[in-house]
């Protein structure tokens, strides 16, 4: 597809002069005179490269920075090349900071201003190939586990994938909330829209409806909330507990109306968003304490998956181990490396989570030259904080007596063996050398809850 750049100008003969040049590079070309007609083109459709004069209609305001604010405000990785007949250190350094490609003074060298254009839209295609790559990495790495919670997920997932209905998904911290919910849009009538993610935790209470509702400047321009931004598409508010209770309020209304007002709009703007809520906190505790709207929970609360901690789902660690060794040698053209040795990562808590070890799985085909065992381990050793989190320390038990200290090693053991079964007792059972009956009684004893 032809790229589209957008000329602003306000002297004829050189818009002109820029769509003869532009054109005959193979491009497509839209112009624009001032200020209102270049806003029109920008809303109606967002150009792949922008060429700004800076004064427009010999106004003393600098209307082509606005107007670069305003491209940017929309999609920051469009370049715009700024154009001045009267250029001084100052504008450049101010086209620069509002995040122009290029800054050039009239009258422009034909070459240069060649150069800078073939550079920008060369510039345009390698951040969309790159957000794409990325999008496509993201997306093709699976819900991996053999658990009951694992296979639970995919089953919701697939039951899920016709219907509209909000969901909401809880779970610790890197344990794959996203990566559900990018499955869920992968499957669903939405598939080919939007999928726009905001972040409850990394947004202050004043951007926060900014950024989720847009805005509209004294000069006409809108900048676009993720709500317009994910319009036919999937919206997810990630740690949605942290968002500001007056917005939580305003969020309600929008789920009831089905429509919004900018900030400083006029007009209602209709909605057409599937909304993902996640968080990793208790729902119910964040309700009682007055942080959640229990009216906002059962709207955004029509069906909830739950995505339980790594550390209680040990049988899914050696299979997402193998599956981003798999994943992660391809992506660093590496030969994939074998961990034999799972006592480390078994009895680890990860209080990372999936997360934590990807990064690992990650770092361990990085550091380590091909298939020395000690290496790998003595990775996995340095990379955790401690071997495990079951593990029996000495030196705390020094004040103790014999029988206490071996029955705080009795509990630590077993209960990370159990775990490392996923409680089945049986399994458990013939690897410690014990009846089924004696472990039921010495769990029992120990005070060490079975689990399924």
């Amino acid at each position: 597809m032809s790229k589209d750049i957008l000329i602003v100008d306000d002297n004829p003969d050189i818009r002109n002069i820029l769509n003869e040049l532009i054109s005959d590079l193979g491009y497509k070309t839209r112009l624009a005179a001032n200020y209102q007609q270049a806003l029109k083109e920008i809303d109606k459709s967002l150009p792949h490269v922008a060429l700004l004069d800076v004064k427009l209609s010999n106004s003393e305001n600098n209307e082509g920075l606005k107007l670069l604010n305003h491209i940017k405000n929309k999609n920051k990785d469009i370049p715009v090349i700024m154009i001045s007949g009267h250029a001084n250190i100052e504008m450049a350094v101010d086209s620069l900071r509002l995040g122009a490609f290029e800054f050039i003074q009239k009258p422009f060298d034909k070459n240069r201003l060649t150069n800078f254009i073939n550079r920008a839209v060369e510039h345009y295609n390698l951040k969309k190939e790159n957000k794409s790559l990325n999008e496509k990495l993201f997306n093709s790495f699976d819900i991996i586990g053999e658990s009951k919670n694992i296979i639970n997920i995919k089953d919701q997932i697939k039951h899920l994938a016709s219907s509209d209905s909000r969901i909401f998904i809880t779970g610790p911290i890197g344990s794959g909330k996203e990566l559900i919910a990018r499955k869920i849009h992968l499957v669903s009538n939405r598939k080919n829209k939007p999928f726009v993610i905001i972040n409850g935790a990394l947004l202050n209470s004043e951007k926060y409806e900014r950024e989720l509702f847009g805005e509209e400047l004294s000069d006409g321009s809108i900048v676009y909330g993720a709500l317009e931004k994910a319009t036919g598409g999937v919206l997810l508010i990630d740690e949605v507990t942290e968002i500001p209770l007056e917005t939580q309020s305003k969020i309600l209304r929008v789920l009831i109306d089905q429509k919004f007002k900018r900030i400083n709009g006029k007009h209602d703007i209709n909605v057409d968003v599937r909304i993902i809520c996640s968080t990793n906190k208790d729902l119910s505790n964040e309700i009682h304490l007055g942080n959640f709207r229990e009216d906002l929970f059962h709207r955004l609360n029509v069906f909830n998956i739950k995505i339980d901690a790594l550390n209680t789902r040990i049988k899914d660690i050696p299979l997402l181990v193998e599956y981003f060794m798999e994943k992660l040698s391809d992506i660093y053209n590496i030969k994939k490396i074998v961990i034999k040795d799972f006592n480390f990562l078994l009895n680890y808590d990860w209080p990372g989570n999936v997360r934590e070890l990807r990064n690992l799985v990650e770092r361990i085909i990085i550091l380590s030259p091909g298939q020395n065992q000690d290496k790998i381990n003595d990775i996995i050793k340095e990379s955790l904080a401690k071997s495990s989190s079951h593990e029996f320390n000495i030196s705390e038990n020094l004040s103790f007596t014999l029988r206490e200290a071996r029955e705080n090693f009795e509990k630590e053991y077993l209960s990370s063996q159990l775990k490392k079964f996923s409680g089945n007792i049986s399994k458990t059972a013939k690897f410690v050398g014990m009846e089924r009956s004696a472990l039921h009684r010495k769990l029992k004893l120990l005070g060490i809850k079975e689990f399924n």
